[in-house]
């Protein structure tokens, strides 16, 4: 995604948040505004405290100290407020295995005080939505990892609230569910839903998420779109690639900076890849009178970001396709 997106009041927000437990400390004045309508994710290292912001913003856990604000409540004094602006699903499901996909739908309609022909409506507009039309006669147990952690997110939506933390949302799902659950997020976010999503797969983060905060050692280490993090971090470059031996050795000679790969006639020159950079590194070849057949930019990805800003903490990677 990495768009900056507009001005937009915010729909969640936190200052100076704190939370310990015994002398740990795990939230240290931690600070966050999430605009309406967009996708936010909190990064960091397992342990980090991401799941404890999210129990503490979705009022299932007091906050030590700080100034929050939920779909612009104010947690301390207005909790139940916040309760009915919220939608929380995650890992660790909601789903009650020994009933059926629509019986779940149908509990969550009448938690919510839904009429029973209200509450059939929706259940089966969201089962449809979630393609879970076929397995809603069938034991929630029978579903797989994917199915169940669809269904988890239609139950969360029966309120239509408009803000949903999702707390590690696709973890141990399979490519194919994962990619299923990212699109049924966009969809959700295209709706106007603000999404609080925490996430240990920083492809996840990179794919979705408007603005990425890094959490680490109780605090945030640094904050910004996808693009922006990863301009924190040295180690970008442009790959020129040529075919013709006579153009890469004049090339070669006119960007003395460049490293040399002269088995696969490729010149590799630091840069941050920016427009002006761009426009500069061309500008030399063209008064050179050289044209490069291939031209890449490399950024450093966000596995050099989190690693930069987490002193190398470890994070699962997420398994390829190959590994599975």
């Amino acid at each position: 995604m990495h768009c900056d997106t507009p001005a937009r009041s915010a729909a969640i927000v936190a200052d100076g948040l704190r939370k310990s437990y015994g002398d740990k400390v795990v939230l240290d004045g931690v600070d966050l505004s999430v605009p309406e309508g967009t996708i936010f994710s909190l990064l960091g290292p397992n342990g980090a405290g991401k799941t404890t912001a999210v129990k503490i913003l979705s009022t299932l856990v007091t906050a030590d100290a700080g100034d929050l604000r939920v779909g612009g409540h104010d947690l301390a004094t207005d909790p139940q407020a916040v309760r009915a602006a919220i939608g929380v699903t995650g890992q660790f499901s909601a789903v009650d295995g020994l009933i059926t996909g629509e019986e779940n739908m149908l509990l969550m309609a009448d938690l919510h005080h839904l009429s029973r022909r209200e509450g059939r409506r929706v259940a089966a507009e969201l089962l449809e939505r979630f393609d879970l039309t076929e397995a809603a006669k069938k034991p929630a147990s029978t579903y797989s990892g994917g199915m169940k952690r669809r269904l988890d997110l239609a139950m969360t939506l029966v309120g239509a609230p408009r803000i949903i933390f999702l707390d590690e949302p696709t973890t141990g799902l399979d490519p194919r569910s994962r990619h299923s659950m990212w699109q049924i997020i966009r969809e959700l976010v295209s709706g106007g839903v603000t999404v609080f999503l925490t996430t240990q797969y920083l492809e996840e983060a990179d794919e979705l998420a408007h603005r990425i905060a890094v959490l680490h050692d109780g605090r945030i280490a640094a904050e910004g779109t996808a693009d922006e993090l990863k301009r924190l971090v040295p180690g970008g470059h442009v790959r020129l690639r040529f075919t013709d031996p006579a153009g890469y050795r004049s090339a070669a000679d006119a960007l003395r900076e460049a490293a040399r790969d002269d088995e696969a006639l490729a010149l590799r020159i630091p840069s941050g890849g920016s427009q002006r950079e761009l426009r500069s590194l061309l500008d030399r070849l063209d008064s050179a009178g050289v044209e490069a057949d291939e031209l890449t930019v490399h950024t450093p990805d966000l596995d050099d970001v989190f690693f930069a800003l987490t002193g190398g903490a470890a994070v699962p990677h997420q398994p390829t396709e190959a590994a599975r």
